[in-house]
């Protein structure tokens, strides 16, 4: 996603997601930009532009972060690898409104580990296509070829001490953080939301008008695993 040229060079982030993927951050990103609070950061830019890995990868491995460059041209940041960052990044920005998206935890597991983790979860050596695939994409965008290594160091480690197989360890996890983001964050200034709610408790801590269209639905498992094989097969093609 490239920022618009009228928002280069700013680094007022006003919206923080503080929920962990797959609690609707997607459709929260596609809200947030109807809502005029974009562009918004999220997963999916850091994929769409991989040079970005790079910068994530410096941080996950203990190079002191710059967020106004990471940020720069965006007025809202969702999704991990983002929100693994949440306290440093409410810190930085302390007049930004803190969104916590939650959902079911059990279910949520059942999406993050049939998409977000299915390849930490996977057993044995990749079938030869994906490996000649992995290949193909190492050659063709190295920033890319780093994704595994920059999201186990901002998430997978850091965040669930690389025990993202532990079903009952990451629920457990996902409930702590939604308790310590509760209980760190004044009640002012956060939402903790549930993307089923739609417009009426966003649109009110935002002080926005309710839009006529409906709230968005997206980023089903079908899509995400459509969207993997599409950046895969653009990178091999493009190189980015």
């Amino acid at each position: 996603m490239e920022v618009p040229p009228e928002h280069r060079g700013e680094h007022d982030v006003k919206v923080i997601g503080a929920g962990f993927g797959r609690t609707g951050t997607a459709a929260l990103k596609a809200a947030l930009e109807m809502l005029g609070q974009g562009p918004c950061y999220h997963m999916s830019v850091v994929i769409e532009e991989p040079h970005r890995i790079r910068q994530w990868l410096d941080i996950g491995e203990g190079r002191t972060p710059d967020w106004d460059e990471v940020f720069t041209g965006f007025q809202a940041t969702l999704d991990w690898p983002a929100a693994a960052y949440w306290r440093e990044l409410a810190g930085h920005h302390p007049d930004a409104k803190v969104i916590l998206t939650v959902r079911d935890p059990q279910r949520w597991y059942d999406s993050v580990g049939a998409t977000v983790f299915a390849g930490a979860l996977a057993k044995g050596p990749p079938p030869p296509h994906r490996r000649v695939v992995r290949w193909l994409v190492a050659r063709r965008a190295p920033d890319f070829a780093l994704y595994p290594r920059m999201a186990r160091a901002t998430i997978v480690d850091r965040v669930f001490d690389g025990r993202v197989g532990d079903r009952a360890y990451a629920v457990e996890v996902f409930e702590r953080h939604v308790a310590e983001v509760r209980a760190t964050i004044p009640p002012d200034r956060l939402l903790v939301f549930d993307i089923r709610e739609g417009w009426a408790p966003l649109c009110e801590f935002l002080a926005v008008p309710v839009p006529a269209e409906p709230f968005p639905r997206v980023n089903e498992r079908a899509a995400f695993r459509r969207g993997r094989f599409g950046r895969q097969l653009r990178l091999i093609l493009l190189g980015r």
